[in-house]
């Protein structure tokens, strides 16, 4: 088990406060302060709505769909949650995960049915309360996949009493302290702000973990640079894709030192040869460019970058460098509909024919034609009440809804989208 260290931001009018019973102002902008959590390579960011208002947790959640889609770390959501449709919205706002408060009932009894439509591996719970752990044992280990226990004074009991490693959430502690826990069979990680207080350590906080033998989440490489065909300036151009447009983005060159750099950062980092010098993407505007994934071509002798990109990657302002059209069939399109709806389509019938355990999908078609025209009409109906709230926001996710239990329904009855676009196509 690879342990992690999770930094915490807590929401509070719009505004990063200290915590939840200090709402002094941390950073004006939040989003600012999570790409800072980001960049000193945390393995999360925990954000805590602390919201008093449904207009003040609608724009929370405004700010979260922001910083899940511009860092390159899960975020944990929690706070403002009563009912499912709160889970949803944290999960469609782009958090890896949504925490329940195993301290309130209410959120107890919420774990199993949100837990079925989500899936566990969606869900955290987190408890104050050494009592809960032990009494809470069984539904934590069916319903949630991890655990944060934010207590400090009684933490060796809360570790004695947990069944399944849970991340403490701590305030600030000593350097011995943290490494001490983290080389605890119990603890699968350290949040709260004992991690927002070192953040720019947490690079030499990893490497002193392993050090002491513990496993940390850390980037490394299938391929040394040894084993690329390199050009005659000794360098591999890098092809750079926008991960979740597959829009191409700009290309760039690697020397060896810039290749290890980006795996040890995690940020892109290339060799500019007019300046014949190391080059940090986003250095200097900000603009930054977060690893994905990295790919060889078939020779090994380029590379292929699929990146979270903050910003423009063109130094023109534009989001590609790729923008004088030189000749085009056919209008261009970020996106193909067709295509998507289709993939989500194939995971359905997929699921369809190789059942897996604790799928949403899977309960649907086990339940039958009625439990899924059930829901179907259950997500119309969301549509027309979405439709009247003044968040926009609000009726994407509820058409989302809507088309994939759309889809279940054309698995279920055998109709493919080929048939249904067809079908379009002539009215």
């Amino acid at each position: 088990m690879n342990k992690q260290f999770i930094c915490s931001l807590y929401l509070y009018r719009e505004k990063a406060v200290a915590d939840e019973k200090n709402r002094n102002q941390v950073v004006g902008d939040p989003i600012s302060l999570a790409l800072s959590f980001s960049d000193c390579q945390c393995d999360g960011i925990f954000i805590f709505d602390l919201s008093e208002t449904d207009e003040q947790h609608e724009a929370h959640l405004d700010l979260i769909k922001e910083i899940a889609s511009q860092t390159a770390v899960p975020v944990i959501g929690t706070g403002h949650i009563r009912r499912m449709e709160d889970v949803k919205k944290l999960l469609y706002a782009g958090c890896r995960q949504a925490a329940l408060d195993f301290d309130d009932p209410v959120n107890r009894e919420l774990a199993r049915e949100v837990s079925l439509k989500f899936g566990a591996d969606r869900l955290a719970a987190m408890t104050v309360s050494s009592s809960v752990l032990k009494e809470q044992a069984e539904s934590m280990r069916e319903y949630v996949s991890s655990i944060y226990y934010r207590g400090a004074k009684n933490l060796t009991e809360a570790l004695n009493a947990a069944s399944e490693p849970v991340y403490c959430m701590l305030p600030e502690i000593s350097l011995d302290r943290i490494i001490g826990l983290m080389n605890t069979e119990k603890v699968c990680g350290i949040a709260g702000a004992v991690v927002n207080e070192n953040r720019k350590e947490l690079v030499n906080l990893k490497e002193l973990c392993r050090e002491n033998g513990i496993s940390v989440r850390e980037n490394t490489a299938a391929f040394a640079w040894s084993d690329f065909k390199l050009n005659s300036d000794g360098m591999v151009p890098v092809i750079v894709q926008d991960y979740k447009t597959n829009e191409v983005l700009m290309q760039a060159y690697m020397n060896e030192e810039a290749y290890r750099e980006t795996i040890r950062t995690g940020k892109m980092t290339y060799y500019s040869r007019s300046r014949q010098k190391l080059w940090l993407k986003g250095e200097t505007s900000g603009h930054f460019q977060y690893v994905k994934s990295l790919t060889a071509d078939c020779d090994m002798d380029t590379i292929l970058a699929r990146v979270i990109q903050v910003g423009a990657a063109c130094h023109t302002g534009s989001h590609s460098c790729f923008f004088n059209r030189i000749m085009e069939e056919e209008e261009d399109s970020r996106y193909n509909p067709a295509r998507v709806l289709e993939d989500v389509y194939g995971v359905i019938l997929d699921r369809k024919e190789h059942p897996k355990e604790g799928s949403y999908t899977n309960y649907l078609f086990d339940k039958g034609l009625d439990k899924i025209l059930k829901k179907l009409g259950e997500e119309a109906a969301e549509i027309i009440i979405a439709a009247k709230n003044p968040n926009p926001n609000e009726i994407k996710y509820e058409i989302c809804d809507f088309l994939y239990h759309c889809m279940v329904l054309m698995a279920e009855k055998g109709v493919t989208w080929e048939e249904i676009l067809k079908e379009l196509a002539k009215r």
